[in-house]
């Protein structure tokens, strides 16, 4: 189970019960705080009480995803995920255009939600300007990164990478869930590109050390341990 930088809270706003209660499952183990509504009037009542995101189902009873989403955004700027049955461009399009933040098609893999949760609400939490682990230093003002004093040059893809790992450390990530996490869902690419940077990272970073950074979990991914 990974660790919210803070108590976020989450609302659900979705009118199949097993569905709701699988996210809220979910959500709970990941240490969020959830609420769920079960039709778009009560979605908007509780999003405009300002949840830290909110995940919104297209189709729902008493006022569609769209209208919600709409009303919401005239208020609030708080991140939305949506969920759609429909797979047709002109409907994502819509919801995008209409302020969401994100969307995933039904049926969706937990872990791909998750990630992207975890991706917006990174963007909302309170973020120290230092990052300290053993001999590494990330200055995020200065955008620089320092090993036992000793300037470490990285790309922005490096960099992001690197803090991704930083602010997540003793989790064991996958290649999608640092894929989303990192070049997020918009990016039209290959996940197998973490492979490539994770390269990369690695022989800047661990150039000269003994002690290496980043460690690899075959058959999962890659992790960043104390």
């Amino acid at each position: 189970m990974s660790e919210p930088e803070k108590h976020f809270k989450v609302l659900v706003v979705e009118d199949d019960g097993a569905i709701s209660r699988v996210l809220q499952l979910e959500l709970e183990h990941e240490g969020y705080e959830v609420e769920s509504a079960r039709d778009g009037l009560e979605g908007l009542e509780k999003a405009l009480k300002e949840p830290d995101l909110v995940i919104l189902d297209l189709m729902l009873p008493r006022m569609d995803g769209l209208e919600v989403c709409r009303r919401i955004r005239a208020k609030s700027r708080v991140p939305i995920i949506m969920l759609t049955a429909k797979d047709r461009v002109p409907d994502r399009v819509s919801g995008l255009d209409l302020g969401a933040d994100d969307y995933l098609t039904k049926p969706f893999a937990t872990e791909e939600l998750l990630a992207r949760v975890r991706a917006r609400l990174r963007e909302r939490a309170p973020q120290s300007n230092v990052i300290r682990f053993r001999d590494v230093v990330m200055d995020r003002d200065r955008h620089e990164v320092t090993r036992n004093d000793r300037p470490i040059t990285l790309t922005a893809k490096e960099y992001a990478l690197l803090e991704y790992l930083l602010l997540h450390r003793n989790k064991v990530h996958t290649r999608d869930e640092l894929f989303n996490g990192v070049w997020g869902s918009d990016f039209l690419g290959d996940s197998n590109l973490i492979d490539v940077y994770i390269r990369y990272l690695r022989g800047k970073i661990d150039e000269g050390f003994d002690e290496k950074m980043i460690t690899t979990v075959r058959g999962v991914g890659y992790t960043i341990r104390d």
